[in-house]
């Protein structure tokens, strides 16, 4: 074991995050009681929150590699347990265990309680695990597990097409997992390990980088989901129940682009300089398709989808950035995201229960019937394009000064996509919210106590960080910078190598 107290002295700490969960579901599971199965869960995820919070509060912000590292070999030997965090996985894992009680909250009356809380904590347990895993085949284990939550909450909770879209979902997750498996195995295969600290310490051959980032690039761009393998995405959040959209969005999204920067940017930085020019432009365009396409979206649900896609493309123009504005935008805007377009679920959510209608156009009038639902529509919507004093505007301003070191023509078709967010924004707020009020919004009741209790914490993280971003730009400085220092001496013994051939 290395490292692995907290600064309350709380041993093991990453590993008991990680385990929590999995206790839970077992208490759960031994449940009969609804009520006793709501609060237990409810307790549970808080006890995460709490823990994760302390782990925030023992973190040392001047260290830029791995802190609480727990390692135990396995008997088999070709794997090890290993978990730990840095500065771009906290970010994650304090995320991770800020929404999960939000989304048991706003599930509070679904159906087959027992079932849905237990994939909850399944869920949990399978993110936080993706974001603490030090060994890479333990880290595939985690994102395996991921998938089986979202499938049966989708299948079983879903809407009228749920089973299609959970289909497509399975389908391209396990297209992506393949993928993830060839290239985790040729890492192992020339490290000789899977630890991934000992990993991003070996040197490939160009050759052979080339060919395991792109198995592992198109793996993590599936889930991100970035052009062109974003076929999954509406489907899925459109039919998706309110607490699964807020985990797709706001915590599984965040995996792919979690995996891009810890193996394919700190692994392969050969290959991923050989591929950043395509991806910047693939990543811009996501942000106009995805803009695109939300402003045509008669359907709110699928409006937020397709403005993940444009988010994410912000997500991916960071990283592949390789600069510490770029990145740090990159996971700042993860959060960011994670954040809003989960709020904008929450309330897409609360709406469709009322009325079981996803049509924009059905509505209007909202500010009279739903004025506490006006308030908090209006505070989301202007979060997600970016206003300033909103967390999104600050990560989109460090993405994009990270990006102008790369020239000006991406930057001008980025603020396009800018404009676009706003446009398709205002006009879904216009549409359902200032509309004259029409024969469905006026027999609709306003926000209740539980629903405003989900959103008010979500509302003043965005605002927290929109005003006091070093809280989170803080956390990952030191890990970026590393990250950026490492990538810039192999880019430099890369170009001394070639210029000695060239001497010869």
């Amino acid at each position: 074991m290395e490292n692995s107290a907290s600064l309350f002295g709380i041993p093991h700490l990453v590993s008991w995050i990680v385990l929590i969960p999995f206790i839970g579901m077992v208490i759960v599971a031994c449940l009969r009681h609804v009520e006793i199965i709501r609060w237990t869960t409810l307790g549970i995820s808080l006890i995460m929150l709490g823990l994760t919070v302390s782990l925030w509060a023992s973190f040392d912000y001047t260290v830029g590699g791995v802190q609480f590292v727990d390692r135990v070999p396995f008997p088999l030997g070709f794997f090890e347990y290993a978990v730990g965090v840095d500065g771009i996985s906290l970010p994650l894992v304090l995320l991770t265990a800020f929404l999960i009680p939000l989304c048991v909250l706003v599930s509070w009356r679904i159906d087959n309680t027992k079932a849905f809380m237990m994939l909850i904590l399944l869920a949990e347990l399978a993110v936080t695990g993706v974001f603490t895993a030090l060994d890479a085949f333990l880290f595939l284990l985690f994102w395996e597990a991921a998938m089986i939550p979202m499938y049966f909450v989708i299948a079983f909770w879903g809407g009228p097409k749920r089973v299609q879209a959970a289909i497509k979902f399975l389908l391209f997750s396990v297209g992506g997992s393949l993928l993830l498996s060839l290239g985790i195995e040729a890492l192992h295969h020339f490290g000789h390990t899977f630890y991934l600290p000992d990993l991003m310490q070996m040197e490939y051959a160009p050759k052979v980088q080339v060919w395991i980032f792109l198995a592992l690039f198109v793996g993590f761009a599936i889930k991100v989901p970035m052009l062109p393998v974003h076929g999954w995405i509406a489907d899925a959040h459109g039919e998706a129940p309110t607490a699964g959209s807020v985990i797709l969005s706001g915590l599984l999204l965040k995996m792919g682009a979690y995996g891009l920067i810890r193996f394919c940017l700190s692994m392969l930085p050969e290959a991923s300089a050989s591929f950043a020019l395509l991806i910047q432009w693939l990543s811009v365009l996501a942000i106009l398709y995805g803009g695109a396409m939300a402003l045509a979206q008669p359907d709110f649900k699928r409006l937020i989808a397709y403005s993940s896609i444009a988010h994410m493309g912000f997500v991916t123009l960071g990283i592949f950035g390789f600069n510490n504005q770029s990145i740090e935008g990159a996971v700042l805007q993860m959060v960011n995201h994670g954040l809003t377009t989960g709020a904008l679920f929450l309330v897409a959510g609360m709406l469709y229960d009322r009325t079981h209608d996803r049509t924009i156009n059905n509505y209007g009038g909202l500010h009279q019937v739903m004025p506490r639902f006006a308030v908090v529509l209006s505070i989301f919507t202007v979060a997600s394009f970016g206003l300033p004093g909103t967390g999104n505007f600050i990560g989109e301003f460090l993405v994009l000064f990270g990006t102008s070191f790369h020239g000006y023509t991406l930057v001008l078709l980025v603020l396009v996509g800018i404009v676009l967010g706003a446009a398709y924004m205002l006009s879904m707020f216009q549409r359902l919210v200032l509309n004259p009020i029409s024969p469905l919004s006026a027999t609709l009741v306003d926000l209740t106590r539980r629903e405003i209790v989900c959103v008010i914490p979500l509302a003043l993280a965005v605002f927290i960080i929109g005003l006091y971003p070093t809280i989170i730009l803080d956390l990952m400085q030191a890990t970026v910078t590393t990250i950026v220092q490492d990538f810039a001496q192999v880019q430099t013994l890369r170009i001394v190598e070639l210029l000695g051939e060239g001497g010869r």
